[in-house]
This record gives structure tokens, sequence and C-alpha cells, in this order.
């Protein structure tokens, strides 16, 4: 793809989840992410707890920055002038201001999204294509013309894929360094990511493999990757459960899953949080505050494997992506490579269904390909 522009596209958008600068943002963030349930403020001061602990601020709008930052190097690198800005649901700054800010001078915008999840599930995919709708409504009445396109979700492309690898090797070299060797008898890999509810988890499976199957793919080519050091088994379990206690989530939760593992014999994990693309606050507070404190009470050795972050295979794939899709968009013939045996979803024809990972309520989307 040699390309200098992503034609058809005006303007690239980071789209992500958005977090508090301060303490005096935590309460209406949260009033944000919860809008429409009725949940009392003063559960949400108890839920900000775990911002106030981080003086209010998120870590994840730094790490957002950093990745706008080096997809514009990439960029730039490849010879590409596409724009790229950044868009949050929940906090500034906001998918809408960005969109209209792109959009005022003409009129119109047609523009191609990068979300900062990688895998299939209403919270991860659809929900972001329900954000777009919502956009594209709330400009029309101001009189402006704005469309979005994305990219295909992404935790089998080779770029995620890749650096997830590096990532497990070096949290291995961190392991064998604090213990002294791998104990394939006495250690383990623990693979984290958020929990579901069960009922998005079949959502997930309606197109997709689903949720935690894509996981599962991945932790598969990972081990196989690791070659001779593959040594130490591993398996998925969740963190960041929340809601009523009666609706079934994910599990196990890596807390409840340690406290078994220790009782089995297991002296030390590595956690690989691979369900993030960065250090953000579930990361920050669920795995290196809590995760860490049960490991130090069951006197268990314990190493916290990266995120993917800004590493350069994982940045370099996305604006793969992004060359990708606009080159689908285009009708040009397109490679589009995956590592695992479900490939990219709708081969070459974009990333979601119509009726991919529906959610509770059938809120439109957009864009919306057809069945």
């Amino acid at each position: 793809m040699t390309d200098t522009h992503l034609e058809p596209f005006d303007a690239v958008v980071l789209m992500s989840f958005g977090g508090p600068e301060k303490d005096e943002d935590v309460l209406p963030f949260l009033q944000n992410v919860t809008a429409g349930r009725g949940i009392p403020d003063e559960r949400l001061v108890e839920v900000g707890e775990h911002y106030y602990g981080f003086g209010g601020r998120s870590p994840i709008n730094d790490q957002n920055r950093a990745l706008l930052a080096a997809l514009e190097q990439e960029m730039a690198g490849r010879g590409l002038r596409t724009p790229i800005v950044w868009g949050n649901r929940n906090w500034e700054p906001y998918l809408t201001d960005a969109a209209r800010a792109l959009a005022q001078d003409s009129g119109r915008a047609r523009l191609l999204a990068i979300d900062t999840s990688a895998y299939s599930s209403y919270s991860s995919c659809r929900q972001y294509r329900e954000d777009f709708a919502g956009t594209v409504r709330t400009l029309a009445d101001e009189g402006l013309k704005v469309e979005f396109d994305k990219i295909r979700q992404y935790y089998n492309h080779p770029g995620f894929a890749q650096a997830e690898l590096a990532c497990v090797r070096e949290g291995l070299d961190q392991l064998e360094q604090l213990t002294g060797g791998l104990d394939a008898q006495r250690q383990k890999i623990l693979y984290v990511t958020h929990s579901i509810p069960d009922a998005m988890e079949t959502a997930s499976q309606r197109r997709t493999a689903g949720y935690e199957a894509q996981h599962r793919q991945l932790i598969e080519w990972v081990t196989g990757g690791l070659g001779e050091r593959a040594v130490l088994e591993s398996e998925l379990v969740f963190c960041s459960r929340s809601g009523a206690p009666h609706i079934p989530w994910s599990e196990p939760d890596v807390n409840d899953r340690m406290e078994e593992l220790a009782e089995q014999g297991i002296t030390g994990v590595m956690l690989v949080p691979m369900g993030f693309v960065s250090d953000h606050m579930e990361v920050k507070y669920d795995l290196d505050t809590e995760a860490k404190e049960t490991a130090r009470r069951l006197g268990m050795d314990f190493v916290r494997a990266g995120t993917v972050g800004v590493r350069p295979d994982f940045v370099a794939g996305l604006v793969d992506l992004l060359q990708e899709r606009a080159a689908q968009v285009r009708g040009d013939d397109v490679d589009a490579p995956a590592v695992t045996a479900e490939g990219p979803l709708v081969p070459g024809s974009g990333t979601c269904a119509i009726d991919c990972c529906l959610g509770a309520v059938d809120r439109p989307t957009h864009p919306s390909w057809a069945s």
C-alpha cells in the first residue's frame, strides 16, 4: 500500500474510554460513565476511591497522548499525511467535539476510527459504534455531515500479537530473575482481561468466536511463539467485575484464582494483562494494587507483565490496519493478515456485521454493515 493519504477518509480518530485528570473530575466522569442507570452520587464517590487514591488522575489520558504521538510518527514515516485526532466517550476531549472541529470548515468529514480495545464484545466494540451514531446525529442537527468507519478488532492482527508475545517474554525474564529460575510445578501464568456479563459474552459469539474464545486463541498463539520458554502452564482469568451480585459475570476472578492456586502449592504467578492495551486504571489498581497485595498476603512471588502500550509492533500494526481498511473501502485487493484460525472478522467487508455483539437494548450503530 503506497497511498500518501488514507483515501477516501479525511482524518483518523483515536477513540477511547476517557478518564478524569484530577479529584474534581472524578464524580462528573463517573456520572458520564453511568448515565441513565440511576446510581446515586454517594455510591459513585465510593467507586471513585480507586481514582482518588491516584490523585484523581487516570493514567489512560497520558497513555492515549503517547499513543497518538506514536501513531503520528509512524504515519509520517510512511508518508501518510492524513491528520489524526483523539476523542473519548466519557471525558475530554469528547468524540463529538473532535469530529465537529474536523467537519466545521467544509461542513462534512469522513473519519476512520481506531478504538483502544482489541477484542469483540458489546463494551469493547459495538458501544463505540453506538457512540459514532450519536455523534453523527448530534452533528447532523448542527448541519454537519459526518461519517465514520473503523478498523477491525485487532486481537489477532500480527502487530498486536507480536507486541503481546514480547510482553510475555519480558515478564518471564522478570519472573526468572526474581525466583532464580522458572518452575513448572510451582509457578503459573495468568492472562488477565476485563470480566463481562455472561449475557454480553453470549452476544459476542453471534458472529465471532466470542470474547473469551478470542483471548484463548491468542494465548494459544503466544504459547506457541514462546518455543522452549513455554514451560509454565497458563490460563485466562478476569478482573474488574462490577454490577449487581446476582448477575453472572466472567470467572474466575484473578484474586480468587490466586487463592486457589496457593492452596494447590503454586508459589509464584506472572500476570499478563492481555485484555488491556495500556496500563490504565484496571491494571494499576486491580492488578498492581489489589492482586499484588493478594500475592503478598499469600506469600507468592508476583510479576506483572507489561501492556502493548506504544511498542513499535503494535503501533505499526494499527497503521497497517488503517491502510487495510482504507484500501477495502476503495475496493482494492487487500491482504488482511491474522495469526489465528478465525482470521479477520467479515473478511473484505469491514469489521462488524449489523447484528454483531448486540447489547441489552438494540441501539443505532454507525457504521452498520449488512449481515
